[in-house]
């Protein structure tokens, strides 16, 4: 480890920051290219999709960084080791055997992190202009950074921006521990793929086993435990999710200078 990757509290004290980058998936929809690299290693103006978030963490102050694994594991673990792991610890959750989802691979992933800081948890095929920096610091609980994206599925929130259900608005359905929710006052946000999750919640899921997505995890706990969003008006996102979104990622990585 770098002296340059360690952030100090006020006090001079060195604090790790955890951070936990999803990048299990199949990338099905970067065919032909993940036919034989994983969506990782998939580059936009020639560098990796993982090296541009693992240099925006460390960035930041981000110390460890575990990377969950599947699709063609090997390619991205000897990459970062050919990289000396770009001057930070980073470990990898391997998720060979079977994928675990997003729920599933933060309860395997968590296990790897020296410490119970917060994970700042983040999708490697998203580029966004967030301030991450921000978004850790500011936090006391598990908050998730979402924005104003017109789609069909919304999380739901009350008036103090704690989480209380989910709705698909093209179906009507409607998923909350809350049974007589109003929807309709609700307030209604996307999720941006990345979050700061508080190693708190991990004993509520002690029996969730095998694959399950977070979501699904926060919306059965939301009535107990307060599970926030961080809107952000300002949020410039993109998805690099298929082939023709890897010209608009070198423009968008060129525009917000990433």
């Amino acid at each position: 480890m770098t002296s340059d990757t360690i952030k100090s509290s006020p006090n001079g004290e060195v604090r790790v920051v955890n951070a936990l980058i999803f990048a299990a998936g199949l990338g099905t929809r970067l065919k032909p290219l993940t036919d034989t690299m994983p969506k990782a290693m998939v580059p936009i103006n020639g560098k990796p999709l993982v090296q541009i978030l693992i240099e925006k963490l460390k960035a930041i102050g981000v110390t460890e960084v575990v990377i969950n694994v599947h699709h063609f594991a090997q390619q991205i673990i000897d990459f970062v080791n050919a990289n000396d792991s770009f001057g930070i610890t980073i470990k990898f959750s391997d998720e060979t055997d079977m994928l675990l989802e997003t729920g599933g691979g933060l309860k395997k992933a968590a296990k790897l992190f020296s410490t119970d800081a917060p994970i700042l948890v983040h999708n490697v095929d998203i580029l966004s202009n967030a301030d991450l920096q921000q978004l850790y610091d500011q936090v006391a609980s598990t908050t998730l950074l979402v924005s104003y994206r017109e789609t069909q599925r919304y999380l739901l929130f009350n008036d103090d921006n704690r989480l209380v259900g989910w709705t698909n608005i093209a179906t009507g359905q409607v998923r909350s521990p809350y049974a007589n929710l109003d929807v309709s006052s609700s307030k209604r946000y996307a999720f941006s793929g990345i979050q700061v999750f508080h190693p708190s919640l991990l004993k509520y899921m002690d029996s969730w086993e095998g694959k399950f997505s977070i979501i699904d995890f926060y919306l059965s706990i939301c009535d107990k435990e307060a599970i926030y969003c961080r809107p952000d008006d300002k949020l410039k996102l993109l998805d690099v999710g298929k082939l023709d979104t890897i010209a608009k990622a070198e423009e968008f990585l060129t525009e917000n200078n990433n």
